[in-house]
């Protein structure tokens, strides 16, 4: 099977801004001696608003959402600044397209949350194009940020590889009828990952390690 184009998810695939901003939730929750159990948090991973963690929040902090919440992504925000990407994975987008491969990104955050992290690490004009969640109706699990990501390319679903790290956004690769190589973080390692799904623990065995998942 010929690839042509390696698909990234961005959030917790290149840049792992999700074990930050759970961590920070789960201490908010500590503070009000809630627990925030991982299962619930990866609910909403690659995905909008299938989890919302206020609700496990007492009533009080609730009524001072707003400011609470404003806090909260300071602080989210600020963790993330400080992080490097993913160990490995710039020398893999480095290799894309030396290899011959075409690279796109397809995520269901917006535009300008994740332009404002690739301009900070030099990664924006590695990209092809880009399907946020500006460019669509439903965002991951359904499969329309990939179909739309492989359209842009010009190319057909089974020429592609989708890099991803969450469940939510494997099972939407998978259905716009991509490949499918699971790349997981400490948030989502313990997700219910198909077999069917190729998977590595990390980067360090550059792309060649991601090419080696594909099945015919």
């Amino acid at each position: 099977m010929t690839i042509k184009a390696v698909i990234f998810d961005f959030d917790g695939t290149i840049l792992d801004t999700e074990t930050p901003e759970f961590t920070h939730w789960q201490a908010l929750y500590r503070q009000h001696d809630r627990q925030l159990k991982l299962t619930d948090w990866q609910r909403g991973i690659g995905t909008w608003d299938a989890f919302d963690p206020w609700l496990g929040l007492p009533e009080s902090v609730q009524q001072d959402r707003h400011a609470t919440h404003e806090r909260l992504r300071t602080d989210i925000h600020h963790t993330i600044e400080r992080s490097d990407l993913r160990p490995g994975v710039r020398a893999v987008l480095d290799a894309i397209r030396p290899a011959g491969l075409r690279l796109a990104l397809a995520t269901s955050s917006d535009r300008t949350w994740v332009t404002r992290w690739l301009h900070q690490h030099g990664l924006y004009d590695h990209f092809e194009t880009l399907a946020t969640r500006d460019d669509v109706t439903r965002v991951k699990p359904d499969p329309e940020l990939y179909t739309l990501a492989v359209h842009t390319l010009g190319l057909r679903p089974h020429e592609c590889l989708a890099v991803e790290d969450s469940l939510n956004g494997a099972t939407a690769a998978a259905a716009a009828g991509l490949h499918v190589v699971v790349v997981p973080n400490d948030v989502t390692r313990t997700q219910a990952f198909l077999p069917e799904w190729g998977r590595v623990e990390g980067y360090e065995g550059g792309l060649e390690s991601l090419l080696a998942t594909v099945r015919d």
